[in-house]
């Protein structure tokens, strides 16, 4: 399974554009310090669990995994952070946003249906 280099500057595009929509979300929890905390702190958190649970040996990223996790588990972990950044943006008011970033995953996925398929597998 290889993964194209466009591919996956899309997938590091969706994955930080995740990150800022569930960090802006945070920021507007609050109008006192909790949002300094939400904007900067579930980021990290997102992205330390996307960065901490892997597959071994997975081309589109190191190939190295701190917690080795298998493959179906990784998918949802990608899954459910995406579905969390669309929640976010949606609830912000940018229903349209949300839409068009939850478009873009999934045709995203699609196109990388070999990697899905390597995840079930693995």
């Amino acid at each position: 399974m290889g993964s194209h280099p466009i591919n996956l500057l899309i997938r590091f595009l969706l994955e930080l554009c995740a990150l800022l929509a569930i960090g802006t979300w945070g920021w507007k929890q609050s109008d006192s310090y909790p949002k300094y905390i939400l904007a900067i702190g579930l980021p990290i958190l997102m992205g330390a669990i996307w960065g901490t649970f892997a597959v071994p040996d997975d081309p589109s990223r190191s190939g190295q995994a701190v917690v080795i996790t298998p493959g179906v588990v990784r998918l949802g972990i990608e899954l459910g952070i995406f579905a969390i950044a669309t929640w976010a943006t949606y609830n912000q008011g940018l229903h349209k946003v949300s839409y068009l970033f939850a478009f873009l995953v999934v045709v995203h996925y699609i196109v990388s249906y070999d990697r899905i398929y390597w995840l079930l597998e693995n």
